[in-house]
């Protein structure tokens, strides 16, 4: 099935995190031999040089980017010009140099952050354009999304192979739970297990809970990734996701009946909500390559609890 794939030279930017780990594992099940992963104490992606260095070392066909500093409202409103730099220079030089060199296939992650704050539900890649993003994301969504115009430039001037997909907000066993830089659920997950485990009463919850998300689960975005590199070919961007919606709300309540927590749930409603709803059609990945998402919401969260739990008794 991964003929194009299978004897190919691949780096993985970011692919010691949370999701490089699992997009790893799935390249090795496609029977991937040859894969490199660059590790940030070895690779300053942001600085040229490293870039440079970094494919003379591991000489790609294929570059998977998945590396990116990213986190969740507070640290996209801490860190706004250091979101958009770091996240823009990354990507712009790693294609530009693998361009230089004659790279076979490059894959770029963006994010669902790309899309305008108001887009119409479901999400469709056509309306991308539409509309400013999410105040609070937006310099990280906007450097993300200059990867998509670089990657059509490029192939319109250079023919140059190079993919945008757009995964939405991922979730699993093995996130980032640490509360300065981790999102929704993991936040939640940690939040209401450490009120659980401490007996409290209360807990604080930003904004409103009106507010929807669509959550997919880290092992059905990695055979996405996996899934495109061997069969997609154009420029065009692609959504990866779940294609359903859940409200903070509803949300919070699952998280807090399964980490066992039964105390009540104040809405700090002067803190923002984010973007009002998220939810994707993602029509365009299964008849482009195939895919659709297999893990159903409420198994892949419970083992998501299981996981943190068992790791943080």
């Amino acid at each position: 099935m991964f003929n194009f794939i299978r004897n190919k030279r691949i780096t993985v930017t970011g692919g010691a995190g949370f999701l490089g780990t699992y997009l790893v594992q799935q390249l090795k099940t496609a029977g991937v031999e040859n894969i490199f992963i660059p590790k940030i104490e070895d690779y300053d992606l942001v600085n040229m040089n490293d870039v440079r260095r970094m494919y003379e070392d591991s000489r790609p066909d294929i570059v998977i980017h998945l590396a990116a500093l990213v986190g969740g409202i507070g640290a996209n409103q801490q860190n706004p010009g250091r979101f958009f730099y770091d996240n823009l220079m990354m990507g712009v030089q790693l294609i530009d140099v693998g361009r230089q060199l004659g790279l076979g296939k490059f894959v770029a992650l963006g994010t669902i952050c790309c899309y305008p704050k108001f887009t119409p539900v479901p999400f469709k890649e056509e309306d991308l354009w539409k509309g400013y993003p999410e105040e609070t994301n937006a310099p990280y969504g906007l450097a993300k999304k200059m990867l998509l115009v670089q990657s059509q430039a490029y192939r319109q001037q250079y023919n140059f192979n190079s993919i945008f997909l757009m995964p939405v907000n991922l979730y699993g066993p093995g996130d980032n739970f640490d509360p300065q830089s981790s999102h929704v659920i993991p936040a939640l997950i940690k939040k209401c297990a450490e009120a659980a485990k401490m007996g409290k009463d209360e807990i604080v919850i930003w904004g409103t809970g009106k507010a929807t998300r669509e959550f997919f689960y880290v092992d059905d975005c990695a055979e996405a990734i996996v899934l495109a590199t061997e069969k997609y070919n154009k420029s065009d961007p692609v959504n990866i996701g779940a294609s359903f919606e859940i409200s903070i709300k509803d949300l919070v309540h699952k998280i807090a009946e399964l980490t066992g927590f039964s105390g009540k749930i104040i809405w700090d409603s002067s803190k923002p909500d984010g973007q009002p709803r998220r939810c994707l059609d993602t029509s365009r990945a299964f008849h482009e390559f195939g895919f659709k998402a297999k893990t159903n919401f409420d198994q892949g969260l419970k083992k998501t609890i299981d996981w943190y739990l068992s790791a943080n008794k």
